[in-house]
């Protein structure tokens, strides 16, 4: 039962860091950098978030994000699932444009020429002017504000412009049957208590997941509380290829 310390650990950490880390997870920097020819540092870190769900899937959001720190703690003070499924879908409504934007402004800027991965920061820290607390601010706002809105992760399911990435990034690895870090269920030895649809912070009905013998789910963010939760240690998080 180290596991769920170790998560939390991680999300608290991550947290903390996060007026440092800021701008290198923010879609607003990279439209700033391309529109002067800079690959910034969200720019790389965007790209290693896709490469690395090839393998990994969505674990960052389940392990190490701080919008999902920020969420998870708003989601002490009203703690209720996503019931709107259609909302899950609003943030590639949003990733496709911005997508577009990047492309438009890096041709405009007469390409990508440089690399200044510690752009718009003062010596790697983010949040250091007062334009930079207020962006925070609302930032920090809008992702506790949209979890007791929308419901458990309501950032990650409406707004969220890196899980496009990863969803991404899974599918083609799926695709490709690539093996990655993967829930995998014995569902002969299910009771069907639904333990595991109550903790799910992605609001997944996992317990019909586990009766139909798939757990690979486009929303899934392999925290592993299902499996942490199960009194008969059904669901089990590995190393394996598709479903």
């Amino acid at each position: 039962m180290r596991r769920p310390k170790v998560r939390t650990a991680l999300l608290v950490l991550s947290g903390f860091l996060f007026p440092v880390t800021f701008y290198y997870l923010s879609p607003v920097v990279i439209l700033a950098g391309v529109s002067e020819g800079i690959v910034t540092g969200s720019f790389v870190v965007f790209g290693v978030l896709f490469l690395s769900a090839l393998a990994f899937g969505r674990a960052f959001c389940g392990w190490v994000c701080p919008g999902g720190a920020i969420a998870g703690a708003a989601g002490v003070l009203r703690d209720r699932p996503l019931t709107r499924g259609w909302v899950r879908w609003v943030k590639f409504g949003i990733w496709a444009p911005w997508l577009g934007g990047i492309a438009f402004l890096a041709i405009q800027a007469g390409g990508l020429r440089r690399v200044e991965l510690a752009y718009q920061t003062w010596y790697g820290i983010s949040v250091a002017t007062g334009e930079g607390l207020i962006a925070f601010s609302a930032v920090v706002l809008g992702i506790a504000g949209l979890t007791l809105l929308v419901g458990r992760r309501g950032f990650c399911h409406t707004l969220c412009w890196m899980a496009p990435f990863m969803v991404l990034g899974r599918s083609l690895a799926n695709l490709a049957r690539l093996p990655g870090l993967r829930l995998r269920a014995r569902r002969e030895k299910c009771v069907a208590c639904g333990a595991c649809t109550r903790v799910c912070p992605m609001s997944l009905d996992v317990q019909r997941m586990v009766e139909g013998g798939n757990l690979e789910q486009r929303d899934c963010i392999l925290c592993a509380r299902c499996a942490d939760i199960c009194p008969k240690n059904v669901i089990g998080l590995r190393i394996a290829p598709p479903p």
